[in-house]
C-alpha cells in the first residue's frame, strides 16, 4: 500500500501517525491471505451494491460514479505526476484507461442481466486465458475444456428467467477487456512508479465514462443519496481492495495470491445469494465449480513449470 502520509523526517515522534500509516499498520496485523479474501469480498459487496442502484440508475450512470470516485480518492492520495512522460507512456496509461473503462462498463450490463456468481464467473475466463496463453503445456488443454463446460452449462439453452444471452455476450465481453486491463497494467507498472499508473488509469476512464455516464443518468445523479452509494461503490470496488492486495503481494508469494483470487465467483455468488437472494440452480453452481477449478488448476501448474 502507498503510505500517503507526508510526514517530514525529522518530526517523527512528536506527531499523530498519519491515515497511510494506520492503515498499514492495521494492514500489518492481518495475514495476507486474509487480506486477499477481505479484498475480494470488497470488490462483491461493491458490485452488490452497484447491482442495488440499477433500480435507480441505468448501468452506464453507475460505472460513472464508481469510476469518478475511484478517481477522485487515489488522485487526492497519490498525485500522478504528468511531467517527462514520454509519447509512448501517454499511450500506454490511455489505452489502460480506456480499457479500464470498457471493461467496467461490460461488466455492470452483464450484472444487470444475470446473477452475480455467473457474470464475475464468466469474466474469470479472461485472465484464465492469458494465464493459459503464457503456458504451452499440454495439460492446460484441460483447464481450457474445464472453463468451457462451465460456460456450456450456464448458457440458456431452454428457457431461462435468470440467464440471457446478452448477459452472457457482455460478460465475456467484460473477460476479454480483464485480459486486456492485465497486460496493459503490466505496462503500465513498468512506466509509472507505485500506484501513480493506476490514479492516472481512473483519470483517464472518468473522462471515457463520463459522457455516457452523465448522460444516461441525467438529474438523477445529482441526489446525495444516490453519490454517496456511488461513492461506497468505488471505495469498495476500487480503492479498498486495490490497497488490500498490494499489501498483500508484498507478503505473500504471486502463485498464492493466484489460488487465492481463483475463489473470487465462488465469493461473488455466496454475496449474490446472501445480499440478493440470487438463487442459483445446482446445474449453475456446478457450472461455477467448474471455472473456479479450472482457474486454480491453471495457477497452480503455471507455478510448476515455472
Amino acid at each position: 500500500m502507498t503510505d500517503f502520509a507526508l510526514d517530514d523526517p525529522l518530526d517523527r515522534g512528536r506527531r499523530l501517525p498519519g491515515p497511510g500509516n494506520l492503515l498499514r499498520t492495521a494492514a500489518d496485523a492481518i495475514p495476507p491471505s486474509g487480506l486477499v479474501l477481505l479484498g475480494i469480498f470488497s470488490v462483491q459487496l461493491g458490485a452488490a451494491f452497484a447491482k442495488e442502484l440499477f433500480a435507480s440508475l441505468p448501468p452506464s450512470a453507475v460505472v460513472f460514479l464508481r469510476i469518478a470516485a475511484g478517481a477522485l480518492i487515489l488522485g487526492a492520495f497519490v498525485r500522478p505526476r504528468l511531467k517527462g512522460l514520454s509519447a509512448r507512456d501517454w499511450a500506454v496509461g490511455a489505452g489502460f484507461g480506456v480499457t479500464l473503462a470498457l471493461m467496467n462498463l461490460v461488466f455492470y450490463e452483464a450484472l444487470a442481466r444475470l446473477p452475480m456468481g455467473i457474470a464475475v464467473a464468466i469474466e474469470f475466463l479472461g485472465p484464465l486465458g492469458v494465464a493459459v496463453a503464457a503456458s504451452r503445456r499440454r495439460i492446460d488443454l484441460l483447464w481450457v475444456a474445464l472453463a468451457g463446460a462451465g460456460v456450456v452449462l450456464l448458457a440458456p439453452w431452454g428457457e431461462s428467467e435468470t440467464v440471457s444471452w446478452a448477459g452472457i455476450g457482455f460478460a465475456l465481453m467484460a473477460g476479454v477487456f480483464w485480459a486486456a486491463y492485465i497486460l496493459l497494467s503490466s505496462a503500465a507498472g513498468r512506466r509509472f512508479p507505485g500506484t501513480t499508473g493506476l490514479a492516472f488509469a481512473m483519470i483517464v476512464s472518468t473522462v471515457v465514462i463520463a459522457p455516457v455516464g452523465v448522460t444516461t443518468g441525467g438529474a438523477d445523479l445529482l441526489q446525495p443519496e444516490l453519490l454517496l452509494i456511488g461513492l461506497g461503490v468505488g471505495l469498495l470496488s476500487s480503492v479498498i481492495p486495490y490497497s488490500l492486495e498490494l499489501q498483500a503481494l508484498r507478503r505473500m508469494p504471486k502463485h498464492v495470491f493466484g489460488i487465492l483470487m481463483s475463489l473470487e465467483p465462488a465469493a461473488a455468488a455466496l454475496i449474490g445469494v446472501l445480499l440478493l437472494g440470487e438463487i442459483l440452480h445446482v446445474q449453475q453452481w456446478a457450472a461455477i465449480v467448474c471455472i473456479v477449478a479450472a482457474s486454480l488448476g491453471s495457477t497452480r501448474t503455471g507455478r510448476t513449470s515455472g
